[in-house]
């Protein structure tokens, strides 16, 4: 070994001193730098697996929460189709009514009309047998009272067109 140390030229004193001061700076810098430096990464690694974890609950809160409001759209969309389809049914069943109900109004109309005709139909024809009856009365009275002759027959006729 003291040829290695001769050859090399090295010195004892001058590897112990050197690996004491590798020692302090190994020393220092594990804690004064080393150190507080693996504490900040090893928190800052925790900070980045909690924010996965995290972000993994809220994408699969998230996804529940789509499958959720996907169902009650569904529900919500048959719920509608029911409420149209019994305001169809209603519209349909008012309408039906009121046109029954209409028809029977204009029934009443018609029949009520009709009446009114006959009644002064009725009237009209009872005073035209009135007036007519009253002509030949009074053509009755005008031959009886004179002697008629074609002459005179043929003036009454003619006055009673007029």
């Amino acid at each position: 070994m003291e040829n290695l140390i001769e050859t090399f030229h090295l010195d004892l004193r001058l590897i112990i001193a050197q690996v004491i001061n590798f020692a302090i700076v190994f020393s220092v810098l594990y804690w004064f730098a080393f150190k507080p430096l693996a504490k900040v990464m090893s928190e800052r690694s925790d900070k980045i697996a909690k924010s996965l974890d995290d972000a993994k609950k809220v994408e699969e809160k998230l996804s529940e929460t789509q499958a959720e409001f996907n169902k009650v759209i569904i529900q919500a969309k048959k719920q509608a189709n029911l409420i149209l389809e019994k305001a169809a049914s209603d519209a349909d069943a008012k309408k039906q009514a009121e046109i029954k109900r209409v028809k029977e109004e204009v029934g009443a109309i018609i029949n009520q009309e009709k009446q009114k005709m006959q009644a002064e139909k009725a009237a009209t024809l009872k005073e035209i047998k009135k007036e007519v009856a009253d002509l030949v009365m009074a053509a009755v009275e005008k031959v009886i009272c004179e002697k008629m002759d074609e002459k005179k027959d043929r003036e009454m006729i003619k006055k009673m067109i007029k």
